[in-house]
């Protein structure tokens, strides 16, 4: 499988090595059980010959319009964490040149994957429009403002279609690389991820923090402070609305805007972090259920099943 890994400069360091060093263990791993031929013909590309990286490595690379037709293009993360530097990244030539570059390679029928904030550059090209995706969770709300056509699920580790791939967070260039090595060869992919103690993580629901998100619009950060102090009283959309002097209806739209679900569904997120916390404190189910409003410690612990995809006892197990 040829690949190439389209970079720009402030590349996010950690994303491209991870990408580099899971084909890397892969072709090494293939090699020793008799394999001659790689499983993976690795290219970094770039729109020019060098790009520097976020933490000021230079890496000379292939420039974009030489490069003979590949299998996939990916994409790792720019290294701009806040939705204002993110923006102005993408706004660069470097970056406007290589969406170009992606919307020119998919048009030919070059599969086209990224992760993390690489997913933006996707949706800046227009690739993700009127499909599933998944993004860095942290950048969630801006990416639903500014790209409102794509069907974001934040809470997904991976998100597969026809011939595009997106990614989670940060570590989800892990989960994309062991994706990408599992279309070649799935024993090869579970080698790979035990010899390098990678854990499956098909969701990055678990790692969401809610009141991260709420910072992004000030109607939701009240909300999402109304909500805390009411955990143990129970949710009512319109005692909610009422404190905030909005409608209903109004708070609704801006949840479901800001964070791609509804108020109740948010208020059930944080009673699941409140409730793990509490775990983790080491109370017991039943004054953890009584904090976050739920009469039986039952109703509780199968939210959590539910939420977290563990069991309490396994939550526990977590912390020790």
């Amino acid at each position: 499988m040829k690949l190439a890994i389209l970079v720009v400069d402030g590349v996010f360091d950690t994303g491209l090595t991870v990408l580099l060093d899971i084909f890397s263990t892969a072709n090494e791993l293939a090699s020793a059980q008799g394999i001659a031929a790689p499983l993976f013909n690795v290219e970094v590309v770039g729109v020019g010959r060098s790009v520097r990286t976020a933490l000021g490595l230079t890496a000379t690379v292939e420039p974009a319009d030489q490069v003979r037709k590949p299998d996939w293009v990916v994409v790792p993360a720019l290294n701009a964490k806040q939705p204002e530097r993110l923006i102005e990244a993408l706004a660069r030539k470097d970056v406007l040149d290589a969406i170009a570059h992606l919307r020119t390679w998919h048009a030919s029928g070059i599969s086209v994957a990224g992760a993390c904030i690489g997913t933006f550059m996707l949706a800046e090209a227009g690739l993700l429009n009127d499909r599933e995706a998944t993004t860095s969770w942290p950048l969630a709300p801006l990416f639903r403002q500014r790209y409102p056509s794509v069907k974001l699920d934040d809470s997904r580790m991976i998100v597969a279609g026809d011939r595009l791939v997106t990614a989670g967070a940060a570590m989800g260039h892990l989960d994309l690389a062991l994706w990408l090595v599992r279309q070649a060869s799935p024993e090869m992919a579970a080698l790979v991820a035990k010899l390098m103690v990678i854990d499956k993580r098909p969701s990055q629901a678990k790692y969401i923090v809610p009141n991260f998100l709420a910072n992004a619009d000030p109607l939701v950060e009240r909300f999402e402070r109304w909500a805390r102090a009411h955990l143990a009283t129970g949710f009512s959309l319109q005692d909610a609305a009422r404190a905030l002097s909005v409608t209903p209806r109004t708070l609704q739209r801006r949840t479901e805007a800001v964070l791609g679900k509804s108020p109740l569904a948010f208020f059930q997120d944080m009673r699941v972090e409140r409730a793990q916390h509490l775990v983790a404190l080491g109370q017991d189910l039943e004054t953890i259920a009584s904090e976050v409003g739920y009469a039986e410690s039952a109703t509780l612990r199968n939210l959590l099943r539910r939420r977290t995809g563990r069991t309490v006892r396994e939550l526990k197990a977590d912390l020790q």
